[in-house]
């Protein structure tokens, strides 16, 4: 067994599996801490880096592409205070660091783990339920609906809605961005049918952020959403597959004048600039192909 120990965090290696503990020092971020302790099987790793400063150190887990939701979700955007994968290592303990890092590479050599991306995830996402207040509102996800509840900072046309809740089935995808300098950051969910070029702001489908300290906590609802969608692998296999030539029925009792008002709806999004010249196009087929 591996083990090193420092303020910043424990890493254990058996052999099998990575236990990573957060610390309890105050540079410790809040994501890491309501996080808590992690084990990263071995197969789920592509490789691993002590880097050696003047005052202190930083070993590095590098994760095969598509297994972990957590990195899946944040697209290597969290800060190193927040980065569960990261640990600060002090000058006295660099030869620790060494062995450990060795300790990996070996057991990565003598099992064959190739680090190639995976096409199932390896990690589980965060435990479940998963809330998070930052910025303009809450996000909660217990596993099968998101709901989002705004505070009093969210824009009128967003907050008129109400609560907003959205089932797991209805979502195709996450995004979580960081606030950075001057530009805010966002957590939203994609959702069928729903156009994902609103700014934030005015989306219904997501919570601004900016910036503040608990901005990161968005980041474990995007993780958690994440882990429950289709791998990215698989909608990569779907989207290869050859179109099926198949010719559905038209649904009996298509109401005309509905489409009618979904006509004009389109038109008037699309005029507001909500939609796209391409989605509307897109939007308006669909709808006069049932007509």
């Amino acid at each position: 067994m591996a083990e090193i120990i420092q303020k910043d965090g424990t890493w254990t290696f058996d052999g099998d599996a990575l236990r990573l503990t957060p610390g309890r020092d105050k540079n410790v971020g809040l994501l890491r801490r309501e996080l808590g302790e992690l084990v990263v099987p071995l197969g789920a790793l592509a490789g691993v880096s002590f880097e050696q400063g003047r005052r202190s150190g930083r070993l590095r887990l590098r994760l095969r592409d598509g297994a972990d939701p957590l990195t899946q979700a944040t697209g290597g955007r969290l800060a190193d205070s927040d980065d569960p994968y990261q640990l600060t290592v002090e000058s006295d303990r660099y030869g620790v660091a060494e062995y450990v890092a060795d300790e990996v590479r070996g057991a990565l050599l003598l099992d064959g783990v190739s680090p190639a991306p995976v096409a199932e995830y390896l990690l589980p996402g965060p435990s479940l339920p998963m809330s998070a207040a930052a910025g303009d509102g809450t996000a909660s996800f217990d596993g099968e609906r998101v709901r989002l509840e705004w505070n009093w900072k969210t824009e009128d046309a967003k907050a008129t809605g109400g609560p907003r809740t959205i089932p797991v089935a209805e979502i195709t995808g996450v995004q979580w961005q960081p606030a950075a300098g001057l530009d805010n950051g966002h957590l939203r969910f994609l959702v069928r049918g729903a156009p994902a070029t609103t700014p934030p702001k005015y989306d219904p489908n997501a919570v601004e952020l900016w910036g503040f300290k608990k901005d990161p906590l968005m980041a474990l609802v995007a993780a958690a959403v994440q882990a429950r969608l289709p791998h990215p692998a698989a909608e990569a296999d779907a989207a290869d597959e050859p179109p099926r030539h198949t010719e559905e029925p038209e649904p009996a009792g298509i109401d005309h004048d509905a489409l009618l008002r979904r006509l004009r709806e389109l038109g008037e999004l699309h005029r507001d600039g909500i939609l796209t010249d391409e989605e509307f196009a897109l939007a308006k087929q669909a709808v006069l192909k049932r007509m």
